[in-house]
């Protein structure tokens, strides 16, 4: 359980080290051109980061239920929140996911954060939302992962 916290703390220093660097006004062409996206992958991996830290704290002390079996989660989690802090970006960029009906000029890009972090938090919650608005745009079927989590939601 050790390594694993501090793996997160790693992971968390590095993400956040990361953010820093991206708040900087001379960057590289090529990062600044990307800044919008690669801070919402950043985002989604400290929501990860969150989730996982929550996630020891109640199971190993709250609830004294740690079983080993989850360890690989919490390596894991972390790198799929980072995809899908970006994957929230590209939904919302390509006008699939709406933060607010109007278009504001003095808006800021903090939707896309906040979105980017609660993806990268709730990720299995994110990814039922994505499915549905897949099905809904393109009929493509819900993962039959997908249809169990709804069936447990009722």
């Amino acid at each position: 359980m050790k390594l694993i916290i501090a793996f997160l703390f790693a992971f968390a220093a590095a993400v956040t080290v990361s953010l820093v660097i991206s708040l900087q006004t001379d960057l590289p062409t090529w990062l600044d051109s990307v800044r919008l996206p690669f801070r919402c992958i950043l985002l989604g991996g400290l929501g990860g980061v969150v989730y996982c830290l929550r996630g020891v704290y109640l199971n190993a002390s709250v609830r004294k239920q740690w079983d080993p079996v989850w360890v690989p989660w919490y390596y894991i989690r972390p790198f799929v929140s980072l995809a899908c802090g970006g994957i929230s970006f590209l939904f919302l960029k390509a006008g699939l996911l709406l933060l607010e009906s109007a278009q504001n000029a003095d808006s800021t890009d903090l939707g896309f954060y906040a979105l980017a972090f609660v993806a990268g938090l709730n990720v299995d919650k994110f990814i039922t939302k994505i499915e549905d608005i897949a099905q809904a745009t393109w009929g493509i079927e819900k993962s039959r992962t997908a249809r169990d989590s709804s069936k447990e939601d009722k």
